[in-house]
């Protein structure tokens, strides 16, 4: 049983407590963006205010202080991720780690006739960099369907892997059904076919642990303001030999050891990834979030949410005509859910009304959305600062709503 002091932890994020029209806030958005404890926010403002210079570019103090608090950072995620330092890139986000992977191993490798997996429950960010690809190169995007509970059709998806396939591109969990997907299996059979597996870890590196270097994935991607710290931030994490084959995906300072109008000579990995000045500052506050979630126990996290998705669930399916989106087993805690005879926008817009954030829309995932024979749905994502009395608020702003918009 946790021991956790979860009212206390809730007090560690100070936006949780104001007020959104004359209401107590109640945020169900972490799936968009979570919301920052004090010690990340204290860590990028002490950045700036008393280390900001940039990094490996100076030997004074300042220049050394600021290198030292970026590399420190990356190591702290690197831990925090279980895999080594030196193959863990620091990027803007999970899309521009996807992009990269795209561009720097896919682009160079992929020839007409290859296949690309996808599957229907993947964010526009591990979708649409893979379409410019195969339109460059003359490989085929094919996505797998899911099952009716929302969770992935395994015997499709190993059905359709052969030696064609060169890329699987997978979500670790889904953000609009919170169907957690079994990563390390699937990436077991795929490399049976000699498959390369990109895994978008956006969705599960902040709500439950993961141990990059056992899911036997190839890359793996994640964005630092969905688990607590800075936007404009995030990781991606390559096998060190593929990154090393790898050419540059962005030219400039940083990335490279000599430069002559002869020619150029890249700098090792992961600096051969990380051209201009960084998000200093922002990875900082990252390193800060990610020490912040281990002081609580990413294993207390997760049973935390659970059991917070479990109340949420029954809360919602007691709501007449409410449908929920993603029934699997294995789930995370993400509510994607509609009203008959009511869109999600409108149903979001009065539930700001009452204090109450959740997303409406669809989520980046219109390929989902046309699956699921929708147009938008409202998404209730529940964090481990989120309360059971804020569920209770939830359920009983959308009878209220339910019955304004009827």
């Amino acid at each position: 049983m946790s021991t956790v002091d979860w009212a206390a932890v809730r007090t560690d994020f100070p936006l949780l407590s104001r007020e959104v029209n004359g209401k107590p806030l109640r945020y169900f958005d972490t799936a968009n963006t979570s919301q920052k404890p004090h010690v990340v926010i204290e860590a990028t403002d002490a950045f700036y205010r008393l280390h900001n210079a940039n990094v490996s570019r100076a030997v004074h103090t300042l220049g050394s202080e600021a290198t030292e608090a970026y590399e420190a950072a990356r190591k702290s995620i690197a831990a925090f991720m279980n895999v080594p330092a030196n193959s863990l890139i620091l990027t803007s986000g999970t899309t521009f780690g996807i992009n990269l992977v795209a561009y720097a191993w896919a682009l160079p490798r992929l020839k007409a006739g290859d296949r690309i997996l996808l599957t229907r429950m993947e964010h526009h960010a591990n979708i649409v960099p893979w379409q410019i690809i195969a339109e460059r190169t003359g490989a085929v995007v094919e996505a797998i369907d899911l099952l009716p509970d929302g969770s992935l059709d395994l015997n499709a998806l190993y059905a359709a892997m052969n030696d064609r396939v060169k890329l699987l591109g997978l979500t670790h969990v889904s953000n609009v059904l919170g169907t957690v997907n079994p990563v390390r299996d699937i990436c077991r059979e795929a490399r049976k076919h000699g498959i390369t597996t990109l895994v978008d870890g956006s969705q599960a590196l902040p709500h439950m642990p993961v141990d990059v270097a056992s899911l036997g994935c190839d890359f793996y991607v994640a964005t630092g303001h969905k688990m607590c710290g800075p936007t404009g931030t995030g990781v991606l994490w390559g096998r060190k030999a593929l990154l090393d084959e790898m050419p540059p995906f962005i030219g400039g300072g940083e990335m490279i050891k000599e430069v002559r109008f002869e020619g150029t000579v890249f700098n090792d990995v992961p600096g051969k990834f990380e051209a201009g000045t960084p998000n200093i500052a922002g990875h900082v506050g990252l390193g800060a979030a990610v020490r912040y979630l281990e002081s609580i126990g990413m294993a207390n996290i997760q049973a935390r949410e659970a059991e917070l998705l479990a109340y949420a669930t029954v809360k919602l399916s007691e709501i007449e005509g409410l449908h929920i989106f993603g029934t699997a087993k294995d789930k995370a805690a993400i509510i994607s859910f509609a009203i008959e005879g009511a869109h999600a926008h409108d149903l979001a817009t009065l539930l700001d009304l009452e204090g109450i954030a959740v997303r409406s829309g669809q989520h980046c995932a219109h390929p989902l959305m046309h699956y699921l024979g929708v147009s938008a749905t409202c998404r209730a994502s529940i964090a481990f600062y989120n309360t059971h009395e804020e569920i209770d608020a939830l359920a009983t702003a959308i009878q209220k709503v339910r019955k304004l918009l009827q």
